[in-house]
């Protein structure tokens, strides 16, 4: 327990790698949810974006890429023009959707995320269960393209020529912007499920024990009566990485 909140001040207490040196607006809010709670620990996130990338034609990789165009939000065709002209090799327009990587302190902590985060949409969350014991709760819908309608990934320009029409370009706009608001809708409801989660979880230590099998658990989940006579079913618990040292994934179904 002292070794996840050394590595938890660790980490927060170094300055932001990202370009934006900063957190995106609804990362943000979740992080500050998160944080409070001694069992976890955020680390790389992004709201979701939409993006004109400039490549050599080897891949889409940052390392050679230039990012002509990049926002948290929507965005306008004339914003996209504007980027396609100063591509000189081949330009991709693409969606990327809300990504969030939480360190947890126990399995059980990232189980009660994953249940939270399929629940809202995002079905290719995932997590990692780390050689030394660490756990990663992965929300890695963006490095999963294959398996998602949810992003979008358009070839504009090849070797600086524009090789669409700018009412294609105007159509591309308007499904991102379609996937943007979709994206915003999910986000809204991880935050609000996960607030109902952290609030029905007791820690364990504040209950009597029942048994040797009850001393490991983290929370118990606590369910209303649906009637006076009929309880609610017993718990359940379900099942952007982060510097993964893993020996298991486990992967809900897309």
């Amino acid at each position: 327990m002292a070794a996840f909140a050394r590595r938890k001040a660790e980490r927060l207490a170094r300055p932001d790698p990202s370009r934006k040196r900063a957190l995106d607006a609804h990362a943000a809010e979740l992080a500050r949810l998160l944080n409070a709670r001694e069992t976890f620990c955020t680390a790389s996130s992004c709201d979701g974006r939409v993006l004109v990338l400039d490549t050599d034609g080897a891949g889409i990789q940052k390392k050679n890429c230039r990012w002509l165009l990049v926002t948290h939000g929507t965005c306008v065709k004339d914003d996209v023009m504007t980027a396609l002209e100063k591509a000189t090799g081949d330009a991709v327009f693409k969606f990327e959707p809300f990504v969030f990587h939480v360190l947890c302190r126990e399995l059980q902590d990232a189980q009660l995320l994953h249940s939270v985060a399929v629940d809202s949409g995002f079905r290719n969350s995932g997590i990692t269960v780390g050689r030394g014991g660490k756990i990663t709760m992965i929300n890695p819908v963006v490095f999963q393209a294959v398996r998602s309608t949810h992003c979008l990934e358009v070839p504009l320009s090849h070797k600086g020529r524009l090789m669409v029409s700018e009412e294609y370009i105007d159509f591309l706009v308007h499904i991102a912007n379609q996937k943007m608001e979709e994206n915003i809708r999910r986000i809204d409801r991880f935050h609000k499920g996960l607030e109902l989660a952290l609030e029905a979880a007791i820690p364990a230590d504040t209950l009597a024990p029942e048994g040797p099998e009850k001393s490991h658990s983290v929370y118990v989940h606590r369910r209303k009566r649906r009637s006076t006579r009929e309880q609610a079913d017993p718990s359940r618990e379900m099942e952007p990485q982060d510097d993964p040292e893993s020996s298991l994934d486990l992967f809900a179904e897309p």
